[in-house]
């Protein structure tokens, strides 16, 4: 077995090095894809510093994966030598718990993380075949990889909350997440408020997809929106004046976490009784849903804004990342030279 040569961060917070590892034998509802393109993401950055406090070193980042599958296990269904597919945040669950039955494979409590099974900053990954979705026609490979993840994540809650062309739907942050929300979100009909404290963005958010664009640093401006948005899904990962926020929803109204705010968020109850208002949190998407976003987007033109890196330069795009000059993903280029 050839071993497969990746970057890894040897141990918390430190630079990737160049690692090699031996995956050991194909499972049978494995599928090895050579990857071509990988996303970076904030989360990779968390992983590398253990923010979330389950990080194991060496540690390969990447799980926004675009490749062509170069072997198939024998169990692997639908799937073919040669196929154009991505790979996300999971690359297993058990198939067998009630979430995986009923169709919310991606809260298995038994998944296995793309990034914690040694991810896509490598030349090859492994993941189950389930997870292997495959890219319809009309998506650039090489941009479509922070689909996988961050698209993913902003994409579900129109599914899985019943948004409707009629709704107003409000998105806090114009970054790497809700500069994707803001394209989806216009392209399914709604209008579409945008909340930036960055002045700059604004005729970005605007060319997005926005109807406007709220500084959601100004208190009077935020006020001013009381009681109109039926949901406001926030991508930022700081803490904001939650209370206005909350003030913005219509009745019925839903407040809607995709960002990873450490610090506890505050929420008064009848902020929430008065006008039958919820706050709610998800995660990715299940593979059935991965495959509705990319059909999606092949239907409206919808990829997110990205520069490049090569991967031999993966700790530049790091630093890039980290100084917050993402603009507004970044993708690594495959450049490993031939065997």
């Amino acid at each position: 077995m050839t071993a497969i040569r990746a970057w890894a961060a040897p141990a918390v917070g430190q630079i990737l090095e160049r690692y090699d590892y031996d995956p050991g034998p194909l499972a049978d509802d494995e599928v090895e894809i050579a990857v071509e393109y990988c996303g970076v993401c904030h989360s990779d950055l968390s992983m590398i510093d253990n923010a979330w406090h389950f990080s194991k070193y060496p540690l390969v980042p990447g799980h926004e994966v675009v490749g062509r599958i170069v072997a198939a296990g024998a169990q692997a269904k639908g799937l073919k030598v040669g196929q154009r597919v991505g790979v996300g945040w999971t690359s297993r669950s058990c198939l067998h718990c009630a979430p995986c039955v009923g169709g919310d494979q991606h809260l298995c409590a038994d998944q296995t993380a793309t990034i914690t099974h040694r991810g896509g900053f490598a030349e090859r990954v492994r993941t189950q075949w389930l997870w292997a979705i495959p890219l319809p026609e009309g998506l650039r490979p090489e941009a479509v990889g922070p689909l996988f993840c961050g698209g993913i994540t902003v994409f579900s809650p129109l599914l899985e909350y019943g948004v409707s062309p009629t709704s107003r739907i409000g998105v806090v942050g114009i970054g790497g997440l809700g500069h994707m929300a803001v394209k989806f979100a216009r392209a399914w009909g709604a209008e579409v408020t945008a909340f930036t404290s960055t002045a700059a963005k604004r005729d970005e958010a605007m060319s997005f997809g926005a109807h406007r664009v709220v500084a959601s640093n100004d208190p009077a401006a935020v006020a001013a929106l009381a009681g109109s948005l039926d949901m406001v899904i926030v991508t930022v990962n700081v803490p904001l004046d939650w209370k206005a926020i909350i003030a913005t929803l219509a009745p019925r109204g839903r407040l809607h976490f995709v960002g990873a705010v450490l610090e506890p968020i505050p929420v008064a109850a009848f902020s929430l009784i008065d006008g039958q208002k919820s706050l709610s949190g998800s995660p990715i998407g299940s593979p059935a849903n991965l495959a509705r976003m990319l059909t999606f987007c092949a239907r409206h033109g919808i990829e997110p804004q990205v520069e490049h890196f090569p991967m031999g330069r993966v700790n530049d795009a790091l630093d890039h990342l980290r100084a917050g000059k993402a603009r507004y993903r970044i993708v690594l280029d495959a450049d490993w030279p031939a065997r």
